[in-house]
């Protein structure tokens, strides 16, 4: 049998102010953020790993510093659409320019991105559906008060939703990583809500070839931050839904080992990926394709009683999430 293959998600919590001070912190050694998610790197022991909630600069030079201290040795960081400019008000205040005016959320461009750092050397094929507009999304949840200047320009993707390949032992394993907006701060008319849902529903669409580019070919994992517990907190459920229940996927469910209790709480707190003021939830996801064999898996989150747990609350208000997989 070949060897296990670990493949996880977390989102790192690294953004900063303004482009360049991410690398700068990277290279200092000293910054007690970037130290924290080192160690939790090396305990985590991945494979290949998608971080989410990276700043992204030109050459991708901040996570290249990062992979270069954790040990792995190819990255790829695609442009995102936080931060780019859309020209327009979208908010509705009057001014230009600013954060919540962009593609997705972002002070600058690139803020908040995605990163695939890979110890396994990447193949050929990537593809980049970052572009595609929300209108051309079959079936998109449009917002009723979306006028056709934003119709015209906005993306529907936050930051990304990218297929990367990976070349196994014995053959490839595509990645299909995304990070939506989270289903909140907006208004009645749930701008966000729709667009994290329909950010899911990307997934389905391409599974059933109803988009311009085909379905992914072979094993593939699809991975990355949904943004949307499936039962708890704030959103629309159903996109996320068919996805942890679509036959060409597998959810296996991991679980970390917290023992935290939240009597408020439908689902499970140990499939929980994130602690936020109100609680935890499950908002990131590794689903292997069908045909995979899945080994294990697990969230890297132990007890308050371990001395870890609070390294790992020092790196980020995220956990890691990954499977182990029988390598292709």
């Amino acid at each position: 049998m070949a060897a296990p293959l670990r493949i996880a998600t977390w989102n790192v919590e690294l953004t900063r102010a303004g482009p360049g001070l991410l690398l700068r912190d990277i290279l200092s050694g000293r910054d007690p953020a970037v130290e924290a998610v080192l160690t939790v790197l090396d305990r985590l022991d991945a494979d290949v790993i998608l971080l989410t909630g990276i700043d992204y600069d030109l050459g991708a030079q901040a996570a290249g510093a990062l992979a270069a201290r954790a040990g792995y040795g190819h990255v790829r960081a695609l442009r995102g659409n936080t931060g780019v400019a859309t020209g327009l008000d979208l908010d509705g205040n009057g001014r230009l320019g600013e954060a919540r005016d962009a593609m997705g959320y972002g002070r600058f461009a690139g803020q908040a991105g995605m990163a695939v750092l890979s110890r396994l050397p990447f193949a050929e094929g990537a593809r980049d559906f970052s572009g595609l507009l929300w209108v051309d999304l079959p079936g998109a949840l449009l917002p009723a008060d979306m006028t056709a200047e934003v119709r015209a320009v906005q993306r529907l993707s936050t930051s990304g939703h990218w297929e990367v390949p990976v070349q196994g032992p014995g053959g490839v394993i595509r990645l299909l990583c995304w990070y939506a907006t989270p289903p909140v701060f907006d208004g009645p008319e749930d701008r966000n809500g729709r667009r994290n849902h329909d950010e899911a529903a990307f997934w389905l669409r391409l599974l059933e070839g109803t988009l311009d580019w085909s379905p992914p070919v072979g094993d593939f994992v699809l991975l990355g931050q949904s943004n949307l517990d499936p039962v708890d907190g704030e959103g629309l459920p159903g996109a996320m839904a068919g996805l942890l229940a679509h036959p060409s996927l597998q959810d296996a469910a991991p679980r970390g080992a917290s023992g935290r209790i939240e009597p408020g709480q439908r689902g499970d707190p140990a499939l929980d990926t994130a602690l936020y003021d109100f609680g935890g939830l499950r908002v990131e996801v590794v689903l292997p394709s069908a045909g995979l064999a899945v080994l294990a898996s697990g969230v890297l989150w132990p007890p308050e009683s371990d001395p870890f747990a609070a390294v790992l609350a020092a790196a980020s208000r995220h956990r890691p999430v990954w499977v182990e997989v029988e390598a292709p």
